[in-house]
């Protein structure tokens, strides 16, 4: 089958609106005003719509409705009422001036609400007057936000003398006349001077330093001209969260706070690097992303119209951008699978090859090496240079003789060469010597088979330039400390344990102990710092040593422990507040807390640890369980199991530990830790080992199981080896996937971890033992017993049952 480029069929298929907005927008112009200079025309779109959306937008409204340009009527796009502005100042004379809703004045200047523009007279929106009660523009509104129309009474009291009498009692040196401009200037609206007024009555203090509690803006200005005209006694105030008397720039919490005050308000982790910093935007997902982090985002990328994910834009559509992976292919049948599908034309042989393909990857039947396949079939699969073996079609590298493709260049070589030379100069000392410590690192890239994402690493990366600003220095773990965190330095510490460089470590308890010690670091009393590290190293960290029991801290873990040590500054911070120590605390301090603030119940934890310890006489008893506080849908969660046991287009891993929540309660956080010493697997059975007993796992379970342990494959290409140990691997060489990114990509099927475990949990102890329950899902045998009180499971004579039955049919067999 004979099928053509994509290229000419995709341009044929985007309407002229989204190809060249501007050229569309133009060309209606120019057929009502032909005696506009086309580039006139043009200057004047890229002006009033500067983006592309906005572009799109202009011509779009213009296409649709091209009597716009004529009569000016809205509902219509602003950019729209912009255009026609700037059109008739360059001297259009049948292009219409923006029309008011209301009235059909022409506009140079607008009011919008909604898709419509207004002229001011027109916008003033009709309210009931607090007076008369009649439905009237809104022409003053008294000092409890009362609207008034024009023709009932007003104060008749001047603002500016009731602020001048203010003002002249506190600083009798300004004149009566000096106070009354100083007013008009700070206040220049009538509303701004009897609002000034009003709050300068309740409030003259205002004046003298509490200017941060002013509800107005012109309260801080007045304060600021009087100051200048020579004021003693009038004090500009300091920002309440700083201190520092510098000039305040917005009201956060009804308070006015200074610029660097407002910033740290609003100051969130960043997704990406998890520093905590103002966010510069959000991701799709609207998560913050720091002003850094959003640099390094690629300018191209929007969020595709099919997939939904934030990829760059391949093609666009009528209906949206689309990236690579769901533009529209022609379709053929491929001539290395043979199925028919989306396919493109191969370069290399001239044939239609679909999407599988150009990605594959096998050992070539032709030089027996694993390189992408370009030809020949699946059973017989060929590279490029197998498949065109002719000498005139690939040039031959003059570093290391093989043919190929060959760079541009002055010193044009091989992929494989460019890298070698690369990585000498990156790795290497003076001498071009790879170091001792990264001669591992050299060997795993150097051999990898992808070049590409060895290229990839090393052009995209900052982990090269971190290897070489670390030139000369011990390449240790605590070196690696000492940088700035961010994700670069994680991953290149990751390669390297991977690999053998470094020691492993768990890296969790190593951030938390940093966290723990840089909290403590900036308390300023000694006693605060001494009960701190009392508390968070011989308590909260012993203790969470203990439970891991040689294992690694997970992320749930790391948050909990956080979370404790934070409520306990948080207490210690509301006691202080209050001139109250812990030691003299009493329980009424603590309760009217918890009164207001619901969140002060996460400090139980040190509140019982420090009364054990006798250094409070507080008590904040634990919350007992009462049963799962989601709802309970058994039909649910048996319809996503069914899906996921026979829908063969979910990804296998997301199928095996999606059911692995849904049939034996599992956590993501316990799945992703499953190793391959966890499956027992013979050609007739499959065994899991959740707890202390291996369970037997049905089919067609078994068989997935048995699929992904044999078919399993991380993302990590540098440093990863080829046998990981981990059922799940992740992004990261060594590790497994992350709890979080299971859970997350669990959640994007319609499956709730916390709910559906929920559940399972709840089905399961209402049909086995607590102690059968404990030892197969690897639970505690407390938590077995609460889930089996909440389902009402009645399991309370069966060890009197089992120890009644005659010999040899007692305990089952194990």
């Amino acid at each position: 089958m004979t099928i053509t480029p994509p290229t000419a069929e995709d341009a044929s298929r985007v309407p002229p609106v989204l190809a060249d907005p501007i050229g569309v927008t133009v060309a209606l112009v120019a057929a009502i005003e032909p005696d506009l200079n086309p580039a006139v025309i043009a200057g004047i779109v890229a002006g009033v719509a500067g983006g592309r959306v906005k572009q799109r937008r202009l011509a779009q409204a213009l296409t649709e409705r091209p009597d716009l340009l004529r009569d000016g009527r809205s509902p219509a796009p602003r950019v729209v009422a912009d255009l026609l502005i700037e059109l008739r100042r360059a001297g259009a004379a049948a292009i219409s001036d923006p029309a008011c809703a209301g009235c059909d004045k022409p506009l140079r200047s607008l009011q919008r609400r909604g898709q419509d523009w207004y002229c001011a007279p027109c916008d003033r929106r009709p309210e009931p007057c607090g007076v008369c009660g009649q439905s009237r523009p809104v022409a003053f509104r008294d000092r409890h936000g009362r609207p008034q129309c024009v023709q009932c009474p007003v104060d008749e009291r001047d603002p500016v003398d009731t602020v001048t009498a203010i003002v002249t009692g506190i600083e009798p040196g300004l004149t009566s006349e000096m106070v009354a401009g100083v007013v008009h200037a700070a206040a220049t609206r009538r509303g701004q001077r009897h609002q000034l007024a009003w709050e300068l009555q309740d409030r003259p203090d205002l004046l003298t330093g509490a200017g941060a509690d002013a509800a107005a803006p012109c309260v801080l200005r007045l304060i600021d001209l009087l100051v200048a005209a020579g004021a003693q006694t009038i004090t500009p105030p300091a920002c309440p969260h700083c201190q520092r008397h510098i000039p305040l720039h917005r009201r956060i919490g009804g308070q006015w706070l200074c610029r660097n005050c407002v910033a740290k308000t609003r100051a969130r982790p960043c997704a990406e690097c998890g520093a905590v910093r103002e966010p510069g935007s959000r991701d799709e997902h609207g998560r913050p992303l720091c002003p850094t982090c959003l640099l390094r985002q690629p300018a191209n990328q929007e969020t595709c119209t099919t997939c939904r994910r934030r990829r760059p834009v391949s093609v666009r559509t009528p209906e949206g951008p689309l990236c690579q992976t769901c533009r529209p292919w022609p379709t053929g049948t491929c001539a290395i699978c043979g199925q028919t599908g989306p396919c493109l034309i191969s370069k290399t042989t001239g044939q239609p090859w679909c999407r599988a393909c150009k990605q594959r990857w096998a050992r070539c039947a032709g030089c027996g090496q694993d390189r992408p396949i370009r030809g020949g079939t699946i059973e017989a699969p060929l590279c490029a240079t197998c498949t065109r073996p002719d000498p005139g079609f690939w040039r031959t590298c003059p570093g290391c003789g093989e043919p190929g493709r060959i760079h541009v260049g002055a010193n044009a070589r091989c992929a494989r060469c460019t890298i070698h030379r690369r990585l000498r100069h990156i790795l290497g000392d003076d001498t071009g010597t790879i170091r001792t410590e990264l001669q591992a690192l050299h060997d795993a890239l150097a051999t990898t088979n992808r070049t590409v994402t060895v290229e990839s690493w090393l052009n995209r990366s900052a982990a090269p330039n971190i290897l070489q600003a670390l030139a000369g220095q011990p390449l240790t773990h605590d070196t690696l400390d000492a940088l700035p965190p961010s994700k670069p330095v994680e991953h290149l510490r990751s390669v390297l344990v991977a690999l053998g460089t470094l020691p492993a470590r768990d890296e969790q308890l190593v951030r938390l102990h940093r966290w723990i010690t840089d909290t403590i670091a900036i308390r300023t009393s000694p006693d605060e710092q001494h009960l701190l590290r009392r508390y968070a190293i011989w308590h909260v960290l012993r203790r969470l040593r203990g439970r891991l029991n040689g294992a690694d801290t997970t992320h749930h873990q790391f948050v909990a422990a956080k979370r404790n040590i934070q409520a306990a500054v948080t207490l210690l911070d509301r006691l202080a507040d209050h001139g109250r120590t812990l030691a003299i605390a009493r329980q009424a301090d603590l309760d009217q807390w918890l009164a207001h603030d619901n969140n002060g119940r996460e400090a139980g934890n040190f509140i019982r640890w420090a009364r054990r310890n006798k250094l409070t006489t507080l008590e904040l008893p634990a919350t007992r369980w009462a049963g799962p506080a989601t709802p309970i849908d058994t039909e649910a969660r048996w319809e996503r199991a069914r899906l996921l046991l026979h829908d063969d287009t979910i990804d296998t891993e997301l199928r095996v530990a999606g059911l692995l929540v849904l049939l034996y309660a599992q956590q993501p956080a316990t799945i992703s830790r499953l190793t391959l010493d966890h499956l027992q697997i013979t050609p007739v059975s499959a065994r899991l080992r959740l707890g202390r007993e291996p369970i037997v796992l049905p089919e067609p379970l078994a068989s997935l199981v048995r699929d992904l342990a044999s078919t399993r494959r991380g993302h990590a290409v540098i440093g990863a080896t080829s046998t990981s140990p981990w059922l799940f691997p992740g992004g990261q060489p060594g590790r497994p996937i992350s709890a979080m990114q299971l859970a997350e990509r669990l959640r994007d099927l319609g499956l709730s971890p916390a709910q559906s475990r929920s559940t399972a949990l709840f089905q399961l102890a209402t049909d086995l033992p607590a102690a059968v329950l404990a030892r197969m899902l690897g639970i505690h045998i407390s938590v077995a017993a609460a889930w089996q009180r909440a389902s009402a499971g009645d399991w309370t004579s069966y060890a009197a049952d089992v120890s009644r039955r005659p010999n040899g049919q007692g305990a089952p067999s194990r």
